[in-house]
């Protein structure tokens, strides 16, 4: 099961908080030892600019007179 986490400092350590459905699911309990995989998540901006337009003529030409 996969799952987005942030990171926190706790002391000099960085910590990361396992999700309750996952706790749940695969019946984690305290001082269990378990397997952690860590890859960075990459940052996807696909669809941020939705609903911005195109340039029309008249946005160019401001650009080129502004002072």
């Amino acid at each position: 099961m996969k799952s987005l986490t942030k990171t926190r400092t706790v002391g000099g350590s960085l910590i990361i908080t396992i999700p309750s459905e996952i706790v749940k699911s695969e019946m984690l309990r305290e001082n269990e030892l378990i397997e952690v995989e860590v890859k960075k998540a990459k940052k996807d901006f696909f669809g941020s600019l939705k609903g911005i337009g195109s340039f029309t003529k008249e946005d160019e030409l401001k650009g080129q007179f502004e002072e």
